[in-house]
């Protein structure tokens, strides 16, 4: 081998070498890695109460994956699984890798290349779901049992030749009572925790009194002792005893315990419950903010926060969503909607008034009214000293005007009929005013009871946006 290449080797050997150690210290600084003070085998239980996390559809794509050579609103059925590898450290703690896989249906406009596609996670997934497992560790950590220490058998007493025969014992039940008896441990169960919670719930004891078996150790007798008992030339033999009256009541507090226990499993005081179908659930607290889609009547989410006109919560997994607050019943001990303070505020009717009204062409550039004939009416402030004409008010007027003007529309019988009208406008004349829009089909549908007050707002017309967005600060309020 020349020195040329013995120097080319060694070139290679050493790129080989720094891709390698690239590669090592890229893992090493991985953003979806994270190390935790407990063992591996606790990281793995807390892991397996998470599976339900660990996959699932998306409602969007927006947030979650990588935009590449297409655009994401071209993909539709997103859905995402996460593995997590978890790693023993040399001090005892434990390192958690997690990787997420995003798979979407992709559309071709063309019609030719369509077909599921994976796409690049952007890390949201992957931290959530650490977030939520070191959660679920601190809560571990925080004094629920994972798994009891198992009861100690109880010792066994010989009965009297008063209450029974004399039964001759093997000798293996012998030594085996005997060690009983010389180990020192007590003779009370251990506690027991439940599955879910980890709360300790102790077994009602079998006491042991000279001259009578407990009632756990008559269930302890070994079957060839019972059989010996029962082939006995005695002719009778003692019948169970009956639980005492402190027996009973120790049972009857062990089931009402266990019965509060299911109840707090079963329904949760953090859930809100939607009042009423058709409640859009929203990608951002915005009136003005896309629907993910509509919730049913009786529907129940996870709360994770609210504000004074919004409510964040987990639609599953790792999806989150918007509600308006007023449209779900809140958990115990918050208001479904704030509490006005003071003294009460004016009627939505008397904040405005009506200056002008006409019928003419739709003023702006909305494709549901673009062109057509609608009923425009512009208002303003009752009260120009009037300080309660925010957004809020803004709203609660308009709702007022639009249900007062498709009444008297649907009712009128004259020259203008309710079909040459398709919608009806408000233009607040301010100098912070707007304009609302809305369609006499979503009207319609709203007067019907199909839609919410919510529901109405997400299909109106708002110029510009910011005017009635009444979107609080995000917090409890």
């Amino acid at each position: 081998m020349t020195l040329g290449d013995r120097v080319q080797r060694a070139v290679a050997s050493c790129a080989i070498a720094a891709s390698f150690m690239a590669a090592v210290l890229a893992a090493q600084d991985s953003p979806h890695e994270r190390v935790f003070p407990q063992t591996k085998a606790a990281v793995e239980r807390a892991l397996h109460a998470l599976q339900p996390t660990m996959s699932g559809h998306l409602p969007t794509l927006e947030g979650f994956a990588n935009a590449g050579d297409r655009p994401l609103e071209r993909y539709q059925r997103g859905y995402y699984q996460t593995t997590v590898l978890v790693t023993a450290m040399a001090d005892g703690s434990s390192l958690a890798r997690a990787t997420s896989k995003v798979t979407a249906w992709y559309s071709d406009p063309a019609g030719f290349h369509s077909g599921y596609e994976l796409l690049t996670s952007n890390g949201r997934i992957e931290e959530d779901l650490l977030d939520q497992l070191a959660d679920q560790l601190s809560r571990v950590a925080g004094g629920q049992v994972e798994q009891a220490a198992p009861a100690a058998a109880p010792k066994l007493l010989p009965a009297t030749p008063a209450t029974a025969p004399s039964v001759s014992r093997p000798a293996d039940d012998s030594s085996r009572a005997n060690s009983v008896s010389g180990s020192g441990s007590s003779s009370k169960p251990v506690a027991a925790p439940t599955p879910s919670t980890g709360s300790d719930i102790s077994a009602p004891s079998a006491v042991s009194r000279a001259g009578e078996f407990s009632a756990s150790s008559d269930r302890s007798l070994g079957s060839a002792e019972r059989a010996s008992a029962h082939d006995s030339t005695t002719p009778t033999q003692p019948g169970p005893r009956q639980p005492t009256e402190k027996a009973k009541s120790a049972l009857q507090a062990e089931a009402d315990s266990l019965e509060e226990i299911l109840r707090n499993q079963a329904h949760p005081n953090n859930l809100v419950a939607v009042k009423k179908s058709g409640i859009p659930v929203v990608s951002s607290p915005s009136i003005t903010a896309k629907p993910l889609f509509l919730a049913s009547l009786h529907d129940e989410f996870e709360l994770l926060d609210f504000n004074r006109d919004w409510v964040h919560v987990r639609i599953s997994g790792l999806s989150r969503g918007w509600i308006w607050r007023d449209s779900v019943e809140m958990p115990n001990g918050i208001p479904d909607t704030v509490v006005q303070k003071g003294p009460a505020p004016p009627a939505a009717a008397d904040l405005f008034r009506v200056v002008r009204e006409e019928t003419a062409p739709f003023p702006g550039d909305w494709e549901p009214l673009r062109g057509k004939t609608v009923k425009i009416f512009s208002v303003q402030k009752a009260d120009e000293n009037a300080k309660d004409t925010g957004p809020a008010e803004r709203l609660a007027y308009a709702k007022f005007l639009l249900d007062k003007t498709y009444v008297e529309i649907t009712q009128r019988a004259g020259a203008q009929k309710p079909q040459e009208l398709t919608g009806i406008v408000l233009i607040f004349d301010s100098a912070d005013g707007g304009m609302i829009a809305a369609t006499m089909v979503a009207l319609q549908q709203w007067k019907a009871g199909v839609l919410s007050d919510s529901a109405l707002w997400h299909k109106c017309f708002f110029d510009p946006p910011e005017t009635f967005d009444s979107t609080g600060s995000s917090g409890s309020q």
